[in-house]
């Protein structure tokens, strides 16, 4: 079990880098201090290592069981799931006013990661019917948002979101599922595919979240509506909606991912007719961010699994000379190549996870200030791309540690990398998070939220070129901004003169964004533990690891930019150059 709760890292960032007691009285939550916040993020660590953790293995093997219509979730899971709700976990973003707890998502999202960290499977089930509640309280009527939400936030009910067609996929334009008016409700019809825990034995009921088209709706995207179509009736009895098969999956077997058929089932109109889009961005927005969590966790999981293997393993001598000479051989720990690997995966992990907690932060304050929301759009398609890019990376990397052991399914590491593949895929792939980022957000504001961000690290650099340990950090970061803004307003002037670039080059200008911001974070955590060590604190092996990582980060990961720098500024005329026959040819 590769699973390791991060709790010191967790108390590091929220207390040190990010002063999670000032956010939550910016937020009003007077009630909520960090002594708290540990204590939760404790209790939540033992769940997800005593619980779920020990599900992981077993629920890849046996995988989710379909039979005729009814899902059958792997051993344990039933049960996990009982003392999910009964802890209150569920609850923990849910709207008071509907017995949540509406815990911010500073102190929520590190308890995602663990979950996911633990058992991705298992969390899928739960992490949908959260966006649910939050598209819900945003754009449902009251009377929908009183029979509903209640259970839901509870966990007693599930939700899912139902957006992809066999023909529709990221072009929701192509969407053909209908709804007819039935009195003061619809009629949905239609097929929707992969759909995570579409149908399930966890709990009674399941509220889809399906999107349609009215009679006469508009053509493309601009026609689509938002309806909520329960498994059961208000009156208990079964709608007309039914799993017609699971899809047999490379990872995340755990987790049912179903074919959803409706045959005229009784559904309810979402927010405004021919709105659905806008609607389910809301719930999009959301579960962006619980990828993003995922790649994260998946990550983190086999960073820790690797860094205790290479502690154990015995193989062969160092090149300087034995080091434990008690020992046949030296643990390959000891090996340049196989500490440059668990340092790579380390800087991108406890890198990312700060970059996971800035855009929390951002999305909690986005309600109440305009600028925080417009850094949560920018921050949310940055973070969902390149922390799932960089979980594969850092799974990889985790199989190459473990040699053979790695590639064989007993050790665990190959079943990281067959979960996280999916993260890079679904709810958007990541090529759509990068044009996502290119077209909505630097176009749609003229790049203003991407100059604020911009400023703001100026603003750090400039405070901490003072501080002659964190000088050399702050001025290479420092060199790489005005290249940034040269390059986000290249790829604005792209926008007309040659469209076709945007596409070629967002993934490039999205991975080039992620690893300033990494350098930006690691700047922060190098100053907080520069900071502790003079205060004489007493974890110093893990403060001075944290300033020797940040080094590490800027001397073998930011140069990457370099790569991607030559790239973006090559006009790219070779890619549409090629001729599109050759493909035809394969």
């Amino acid at each position: 079990m590769n699973f390791r709760a991060q709790l010191n890292d967790f108390q590091f960032l929220l207390t040190q880098v990010i002063n999670v007691d000032d956010h939550l009285k910016a937020l009003g939550h007077t009630e909520l201090n960090g002594e708290l916040v540990s204590a939760i993020l404790d209790e939540g660590a033992r769940f997800a290592g005593e619980i779920a953790a020990p599900l992981n293995r077993e629920g890849d093997e046996q995988g989710a069981q379909f039979d005729n219509g009814a899902v059958t979730t792997p051993p344990g899971f039933v049960e996990a799931y009982h003392s999910y709700c009964e802890q209150g976990w569920a609850a923990m973003t849910g709207p008071e006013a509907f017995g949540g707890q509406q815990l911010p998502a500073l102190v929520a999202s590190p308890f995602h990661e663990m979950l996911m960290s633990a058992n991705l499977s298992f969390r899928i089930y739960s992490g949908l019917t959260e966006g649910v509640v939050l598209a819900l309280r945003h754009h449902a009527n009251e009377q929908l948002k009183n029979r509903y939400l209640p259970k839901l936030v509870s966990g007693e009910w599930a939700g899912t979101m139902c957006l992809t067609e066999p023909q529709a996929g990221t072009d929701l334009a192509l969407l053909r599922t209908k709804a007819e008016p039935a009195a003061d409700r619809y009629r949905i019809t239609g097929t929707k595919i992969f759909i995570s825990g579409g149908e399930q034995d966890l709990t009674d009921n399941i509220v889809h979240l399906v999107l349609a088209r009215l009679p006469d709706a508009p053509a493309g995207v601009k026609g689509i509506s938002l309806f909520l179509v329960p498994k059961r009736l208000e009156n208990g009895n079964a709608n007309a909606v039914s799993c017609g098969s699971i899809e047999h999956k490379m990872g995340i077997r755990g987790a049912a991912t179903c074919v959803m058929n409706f045959d005229a089932a009784e559904g309810y109109l979402v927010g405004d007719a021919n709105q659905g889009l806008a609607c389910m961005f809301t719930m999009m927005n959301d579960a962006r961010f619980q990828v993003g969590l995922q790649g994260l966790g998946i990550a983190s999981a086999a960073a820790t699994g690797a860094q205790r293997y290479a502690v154990e393993r015995l193989q062969c001598r160092a090149l300087s000379g034995t080091k434990s000479p008690a020992q046949p051989a030296d643990p390959i720990l000891v090996h340049g190549d196989v500490r440059r690997m668990l340092l790579t995966q380390k800087s991108l992990v406890e890198g990312g996870r700060l970059l996971a907690l800035k855009t929390a932060q951002a999305l909690d304050l986005s309600e109440q200030d305009a600028q925080q929301a417009a850094r949560a759009a920018l921050l949310i398609p940055i973070m969902k791309a390149f922390l799932t890019d960089m979980s594969m990376e850092v799974s990889n990397l985790g199989v190459q540690i473990f040699g053979g052991h790695g590639y064989i399914r007993e050790w665990g590491m190959e079943q990281l990398v067959r979960d996280g593949r999916i993260t890079q895929l679904y709810e958007g792939t990541n090529g759509i998070q990068a044009l996502d980022l290119v077209r909505r957000k630097l176009l749609g504001d003229n790049g203003q939220a991407l100059a604020d961000l911009i400023d703001e690290i100026a603003r750090d650099c400039e405070r901490l070129h003072a501080y002659e340990t964190l000088r050399p950090l702050a001025t290479q970061l420092a060199h790489w901004l005005p290249l940034w803004h040269t390059q986000a307003e290249k790829l604005r002037q792209c926008a007309n003169d040659q469209p076709d670039a945007l596409s070629l080059n967002a993934c490039d200008f999205l991975h080039f964004c992620a690893y300033l911001l990494l350098a930006w974070c690691w700047l922060l955590q190098a100053e907080a533990a520069g900071a502790m060590l003079d205060d004489k604190a007493e974890n110093t092996d893990f403060l001075q690891a944290k300033i020797i990582c940040a080094q590490f980060y800027f001397e073998r990961i930011l140069p990457r930019n370099q790569s991607l720098l030559q790239m973006l500024q090559n006009p790219g005329h070779t890619v549409f150059r090629f001729p599109d026959s050759q493909f035809a040819e394969a």
